[in-house]
């Protein structure tokens, strides 16, 4: 079959999805549309047709998004494929209704609700848009059961059309277990992401920011990531005081894992957090809120700890408590943490689990 993907980030589509676009080409030819922004030569190599598509992906222009469906039309109308598989909000509704109006298969992944669904106003919005694009979708497949639920119960999409995965699951041979680090005079917390509010940084810093006092020079916070303009001071700011030390954007993560004592995240929202996947494979224990696509990568007082959304307190208390516990009680939960990763988020299981789905759909309809 001729199969076209659809998605908004070509570097994200080649880092989470290369192993299900391998296992697509061994029966099938791949189409992708996507902004080039990083890996498109990889997918290429790989044996995908690569086509540039703009997307404005935090943009909420009307013309612009007219333009987008204009352009899947265009795509879809060109290559013609039997089945259609999008991912993110703007591929995912647009690509959708030019599926629905074209009588094509397509099957969709919601990777988080995103801040779509913070506010009331876009929230009706995007609802209206996401129960005409899912009309006639075949599956949608969702990272945790509470995004899920939320579209089951604004009536989007009905349960029987839903297949929930453990996220995309994690490369366990890419992301080995790390020895760990035999030392903690010097403890290091490590934040993976963007700098945002939404990924919970200011509760972050507020709590490194109050160990410090207490702790100085035995614990420090390893940043990597990209900031949005407005943390640019702050972060300046707090790398000139010594409670962290920025690195920027790192195409390979896995040394600052190894380095790592611990990984936090204390997102308000996650699809499935591959950051603490990662981290997790890695042999490192986590701190992350207690929230759907965060909660489901720890087994609280096992393999990391969970804290309240919003709560730079309680987020306080969890990482002074890990700073208090010994050097083999940590590495314990680390190694518990990997044990977690290879039973229930092995990628090839999601990815086998995601062919099985599709198959058992094609089965079915036939």
């Amino acid at each position: 079959m001729r199969i076209m993907i659809i998605t908004n980030h070509s570097y994200m589509l080649y880092q989470f999805r290369k192993e299900l676009i391998e296992k697509l080409l061994e029966e099938h030819e791949v189409i992708i549309s996507t902004p080039f922004v990083g890996h498109e030569d990889d997918l290429k190599h790989m044996g995908c047709q690569m086509i540039n598509t703009y997307v404005d992906r935090r943009g909420v222009n009307p013309l612009t998004d007219c333009q987008l469906l204009k352009s899947y039309r265009q795509l879809v109308k060109t290559y013609q494929p039997d089945q259609v598989i999008t991912y993110s909000i703007k591929p995912n509704i647009y690509g959708g209704i030019i599926c629905h109006l074209m009588n094509i298969p397509y099957y969709a992944n919601v990777q988080g609700l995103g801040t779509a669904f913070q506010k009331k106003g876009l929230a009706q919005f995007v609802t209206i848009l996401y129960k005409y694009a899912f009309k006639k979708v075949n599956i949608v497949f969702f990272e945790n059961k509470g995004n899920a639920q939320t579209f089951i119960d604004r009536k989007i999409v009905p349960e029987e059309k839903i297949t929930v995965l453990n996220g995309a699951g994690v490369n366990l041979e890419r992301y080995q277990y790390q020895t760990y680090p035999e030392t903690d005079k010097e403890v290091h917390f490590l934040f993976v992401g963007r700098i945002m509010k939404e990924k919970g940084v200011d509760e972050l810093f507020e709590a490194m920011t109050r160990l410090h006092e207490t702790y100085r020079d035995q614990v420090i916070l390893d940043v990597v990531g990209f900031f949005e303009d407005e943390y640019k001071d702050t972060v300046e700011k707090l790398e000139a005081k010594g409670i962290l030390k920025f690195h920027g954007f790192q195409q390979d993560v896995r040394p600052y894992y190894k380095n790592a004592h611990c990984v936090v995240l204390p997102s308000y929202h996650e699809g499935m957090s591959n950051v603490l996947l990662e981290a997790a494979a890695s042999g490192r224990p986590l701190i992350t809120t207690n929230i759907p696509g965060c909660r489901e990568a720890v087994n609280d007082g096992e393999t990391g700890r969970l804290c309240h959304v919003q709560d730079s307190q309680d987020l306080y208390q969890k990482m002074k408590q890990f700073l208090e516990m010994g050097i083999r009680e940590k590495e314990s939960m680390g190694k518990k943490a990997r044990q977690k990763m290879e039973k229930e988020f092995d990628k090839c299981q999601i990815v086998n689990q995601t062919i099985k789905a599709i198959g058992d759909h094609e089965e079915w309809m036939s």
